[in-house]
């Protein structure tokens, strides 16, 4: 039992400490301005870019983007949860701790999947609000279960994206580069269908892109929807979890060399 509460600690507080020193959007400044305004910016952009172009109607881009919306949380907070530890200089400490790998790295995600959770449902709402968009009451439990989905993947592969730091300096570039695929190859601004081939191959394996095909198809109402909308989140919780795993492979391959360098730099 001591060692299980000891478990739940390091996953718990241990992430939250972790959340609270290597991410960068806790100050109120940076949380509403790159959290909340901006995502929700970027949803009305697309919505009236959309209604210009004809492509789709306003539901298909207020849900796609808020979908989108986990990405700065999610994706990008994932990458800072492992490559700040290096550029900080708190690196070493990390992987010289005796306590589980797997718990640890894992435990660094939930602040970031409860965070972008609050931000997509956030983004959700106003936009709802702001443009009319009526969800139908028994649409909700889906539509939070595919929101819960992205902000897991969208974490998860943010974590894999923070392993890279671990051996390469430059890691944000690749996140932000990672972060601008999810906007054109996900399907949130740009239906799959419409995607030449190679892209919706691409897009079919990345996060988010069936958490917005299931938040559409619960939202659609109708019994096929509904249907649709379970295959598409258990695709995306598939997804997440194998980023995950992706994550921590990567993880425990890459900290052997980091290890054995803070090692020398400790003696």
């Amino acid at each position: 039992m001591r060692a299980f509460m000891k478990s739940v600690r390091l996953l718990v507080i241990g992430g939250g400490i972790a959340y609270r020193a290597l991410f960068v959007g806790t100050t109120p400044s940076m949380f509403i301005g790159t959290l909340l305004a901006g995502p929700l910016l970027q949803l009305l952009f697309f919505v009236y870019l959309g209604r210009q172009l004809g492509v789709a109607d306003d539901t298909f881009y207020i849900l796609g983007n808020a979908v989108l919306a986990v990405s700065n949380a999610c994706v990008i907070g994932g990458t800072m949860a492992v490559a700040n530890e290096r550029r900080y200089g708190t690196l070493g400490v990390v992987l010289l701790s005796p306590r589980s790998r797997v718990l640890l790295w894992v435990g660094r995600s939930l602040p970031y999947i409860a965070n972008g959770l609050f931000v997509t449902v956030f983004v959700l709402t106003c936009g709802a609000l702001l443009l009319g968009l009526n969800i139908p009451l028994d649409a909700i439990p889906g539509l939070l279960l595919a929101l819960l989905g992205a902000a897991l993947s969208g974490s998860a592969f943010g974590l894999a994206l923070g392993a890279l730091g671990l051996r390469f300096r430059d890691v944000f570039i690749v996140s932000n580069v990672a972060a601008a695929l999810l906007l054109l190859l996900t399907g949130a601004n740009v239906p799959r269908e419409e995607l030449p081939g190679w892209m919706g191959v691409v897009g079919e394996v990345l996060p988010l892109t069936h958490a917005a095909g299931a938040a559409r198809s619960f939202v659609a109402g109708n019994g096929t929807g509904a249907s649709g909308g379970i295959r598409e989140c258990a695709a995306e919780y598939a997804v997440g979890v194998g980023y995950l795993l992706i994550a921590v492979l990567l993880l425990r391959c890459f900290e052997r060399g980091s290890r054995a360098r803070a090692t020398l730099d400790t003696m």
